[in-house]
């Protein structure tokens, strides 16, 4: 079973650490996942063996606060817990520095020049000074107490984190501070005013405020950060509609979207935001699904189509009926995927894990031996050796640590989620970075998964349109995937056809028809051998055709051939551009496809890629396996059904075009659109986010390799180097702030080798804009019936005198060239040249 905890208390990666450690030694855990950034727990453990109850009191026993995730959202209303806690920290902060700044300025300002009241100068006064210094503090002490509770609490429970360092460090200074004023009350009652004047310098008041105000300034900047790096996960929870219109009981009432039931007629008019997942019952509407898919173009939509909840109704008002309603809406899965993989954990945030699990401790001792090498072997006096070690307390950061790896996980898979990348863990992001091979299904992936007809070739003396009336007329009373092509096509091209009858199907051959008292064949070209009907010239133009990977579909009227139509599954746009950006990245691409060699062999050519065929779907997973024992890296991209086995084998399992089923269980990585281009940014977005982790990891190893020796005062004799514990606080609120931001950089990400055109993500910009060129397109018209140059001027003057018409009419070639600056269809052209007394056989589209 796997259950999501709410985590309070936690302050730095040795407090997650800690929790960690505490949940895992209970029997009955798999697998632990704490998040610092989301103060979120995920538990994979058998409910047979262990209850939520003993979770959260294994957490608590550990001196942290846990719940069930979400289980007291019904009792009260949501809320901003990130907004809340940066107000909480920014209010601190003001009230710190408010009696920060004049305690500063009364124990630093003497020393800069500055006036002080003449009641706290002169060594009669030294206990003035003193006392004016401690009241001033004990606000700041209060206000920031929250450091001493949670830091003293965990070292009671033997797991100090970064609090302890900071109630130690602060805690000492103010403790020797108050010793001093002891030892001037007791020297000015002796009567040894030097001597109290002495300790009047050995103050750490100012120390101390000092260091809690400015980890309090790191720790609101941290916030902030934090707050941004979880803003795509706001930004999705934003679209979410909070109304919704149903009918029940024949009446349309407005309701929270959180009372939509599955089977409720919902209504949505122009401009509203779908409230959740269903299918269309009645109307029609063009549907902005940008925000979930990412796609600019509005989508058109009917009766029986289903609609994603959150996606905005740009047009018609229609009725839908729900289908998937509160957690299992497409919206709330994403929500769920992008929250996961932020909370998940990266391999290569182990190590910072296991060093943050014992870094407390460890810089603790070391703080206590510089203190005490410096008292018995440096012979130095108390106040400088209790410095050393305040400093070396202050400067250490596990915070740095902690945060260096989930802070760009998180901005990362925010990211991906912008561009309708989905990352379902860390782990997933991680390897994917390692990819060297990619495995290519073809229908579906590389190519729009269905036939499109892609030539028309016409017989001598045939016009397209009177092809194509033929064509789509037989084709329609067939639902077969190249007759639905067919039709399609002819509509595109605005053909009127009429209602064929009598259709018969011969098996292996095709189907015949009669439409307007004509029998029409269409079918191969053995169906053309059997009705004796001659194809001449278009056997081997055909022939040509099926090399090339299509299906050349023949049509004839009665015994005259019309012409034959070319379909196939054609390549998306995107295919070449993204196979192009692997091979510029190192990465090899094989397809494997369990179309015919033959097919599968010319996409191949054409996309430069390797090509393994006629594969069977079980077959898939053990090719997968076999670049894997080669030594390669694999990510396996295709549709997530007949691949599952080989989605689940790859090393990386990236499931394409998944709009409205986001929760593919074999995939690592899902596309939401089927755009090929997005499995290269989804690498490219790996590569960006493991060199931030590293740059990350980096830096906090190597600020506290170096800020540790340098506050114990290991540079010292040699240099004259001493770090001031004030100037430690500030280096260490100043690392956490580093990395976080270093993190947020990611949300600069752009993909590099591959261009978007869609309104949410980048567009290609140019310095001006460049005016569109009016579009002209050519045709060629072979008249038959011109004897003369007086029959070429009739042609002319026909043609010319049609508006957006330029013609040139050729007595030697009986053709007339026309050039269109307007659409014109090829009735109207025929038309035109009929009533000048000729006749048009043939229409050529240049």
């Amino acid at each position: 079973m796997k259950e999501k905890f709410d985590v309070t208390g936690m302050t730095c990666s040795a407090c997650s650490a800690h929790v960690e450690k505490s949940v895992k030694q209970l029997c009955g855990i798999e697998n632990v996942n704490v998040n610092l950034l989301q103060n979120s727990m995920t538990v994979e453990y058998d409910d047979a063996a262990v209850q939520t109850e003993d979770i959260i009191q294994a957490v608590q026993k550990g001196g942290y606060g846990a719940s069930v995730h979400g289980q007291t959202a019904s009792a009260e209303p949501t809320r901003n817990v990130a907004a809340e806690e940066m107000q909480h920290m920014k209010t601190r902060l003001i009230a710190s520095f408010c009696f920060l700044i004049p305690l500063f300025y009364i124990s630093m300002g003497h020393m800069m020049g500055a006036p002080l009241p003449s009641f706290l100068l002169g060594n009669e006064n030294v206990l003035v000074f003193a006392l004016t210094q401690l009241l001033l503090t004990i606000p700041v002490l209060i206000i920031n107490k929250k450091y001493f509770v949670v830091g003293f609490q965990s070292l009671w429970h033997r797991s100090p984190n970064m609090d302890t360092l900071i109630a130690v460090g602060s805690g000492a200074s103010v403790i020797y501070s108050l010793f001093a004023i002891y030892a001037m009350a007791y020297h000015m009652g002796h009567g040894d005013i030097e001597a109290a004047h002495h300790y009047g310098m050995e103050l750490y008041f100012e120390s101390a405020a000092m260091i809690l105000t400015l980890i309090t300034v790191g720790k609101y900047m941290e916030t902030r950060s934090k707050g941004k790096t979880s803003e795509a996960i706001s930004k999705l929870m934003d679209l979410a509609p909070k109304k919704a219109n149903v009918i029940r009981n024949g009446v349309e009432t407005e309701i929270p979207v959180e009372q939509v039931q599955k089977g409720d007629i919902v209504v949505v008019r122009p401009g509203q935001s779908i409230p959740v997942d269903g299918t269309i019952i009645e109307g029609f509407s063009a549907i902005d699904e940008s925000a979930i898919t990412g796609e600019s173009i509005p989508v058109e939509k009917q009766v029986g189509d289903t609609v994603i909840g959150a996606t905005v109704n740009k047009s018609g008002y229609f009725q839908m009926e729900a289908t998937k309603v509160g957690n299992d809406t497409t919206l709330s899965q994403i929500i769920a995927l992008v929250e996961e993989a932020g909370a998940s954990k990266a391999p290569i945030a182990k190590l910072a894990d296991k060093v943050s699990g014992v870094f407390v401790p460890v810089v603790m001792g070391i703080a206590l031996l510089a203190m005490l090498a410096w008292l018995i072997i440096g012979k130095a006096p108390f106040s400088f050796a209790l410095s050393i070690g305040i400093a070396v307390l202050v400067i250490s950061c596990p915070c740095a640590l902690g945060l260096a790896t989930p802070t760009a996980i998180m901005v990362g898979t925010g990211k991906g989620a912008e561009y309708g990348i989905l990352v379902k863990s860390a782990e997933s992001l991680e390897i994917a970075h390692q990819v060297n091979a990619v495995v290519l299904d073809k229908t579906g992936t590389l190519t729009e998964g269905k036939p499109v007809v892609t030539d028309v070739v016409l017989a001598k003396g045939i016009l397209r349109n009177r092809l194509l009336k033929q064509a789509a007329a037989v084709e329609a009373l067939s639902e077969h995937p190249l007759a639905v092509a067919v039709v399609q096509y002819a509509k595109e091209k605005e053909i009127v056809y009429e209602k064929a009858e009598n259709l018969q199907a011969t098996a292996g051959q095709g189907v015949t028809a009669d439409v307007e008292g004509k029998r029409i064949f269409a079918g191969n070209l053995k169906m053309m051998q059997e009705n004796q009907i001659a194809v001449g010239d278009l056997e081997e133009t055909a022939m040509q055709l099926a090399n090339q990977g299509k299906t050349p579909l023949f049509f004839a009227e009665d015994d005259k051939l019309l012409g034959l139509l070319a379909l196939a599954d054609t390549l998306k746009p995107t295919s070449k551009q993204a196979v192009d950006a692997f091979h510029r990245m190192g990465i090899d691409v094989v397809m494997l496809t369990g179309d015919n060699r033959r097919t599968a062999q010319a996409i191949a050519d054409e996309l430069n890629i390797q090509v393994i065929a006629e594969v069977l779907p079980q077959d898939k997973e053990q090719e997968v396996r076999r670049l894997q024992e080669s030594g390669k890296k694999v990510a396996m991209i295709g549709d997530g059904i007949n691949d599952a086995p080989a989605l689940m084998r790859a090393d990386v399992g990236v499931a394409i075009g998944a709009g409205t089923d986001v929760a593919m269980e074999s995939a690592d990585i899902v596309l939401m659109k089927s755009d090929l281009q997005d499995a290269v940014t989804a690498i490219e977005l790996s590569h960006a986010t493991i060199r931030n982790i590293k740059e990350n990891l980096f830096w906090a190893f190597f600020y506290n390799a170096c800020g540790i020796p340098l506050a114990a005062g290991v540079f010292f004799n040699v240099l004259g180097w001493k770090l001031n514990p004030m100037f430690a606080a500030a280096a260490m609120s100043f690392s956490s702030a580093f990395v976080v931001g270093n993190a947020l950089r990611l949300k600069l990400f752009r993909p590099k080798l591959v261009q978007y055109e869609t309104k949410n993500i980048t567009q290609t910009t140019t310095q001006q804009e460049i005016p569109k060129e009016e579009t002209k397109m050519k045709k060629v018209l072979k008249i038959e019936g011109m004897m003369c140059n007086h029959c070429t001027g009739r042609v002319e003057k026909a043609l010319n005198d049609m508006d957006g018409v330029q013609a040139v009419v050729s007595l030697d070639d009986k053709s007339a060239t026309v050039t269109l600056s307007k659409e014109l269809s090829d009735e109207t052209l025929v038309q035109a040249v009929t009533d000048a007394g000729y006749e048009v056989v043939d229409i050529e589209t240049k």
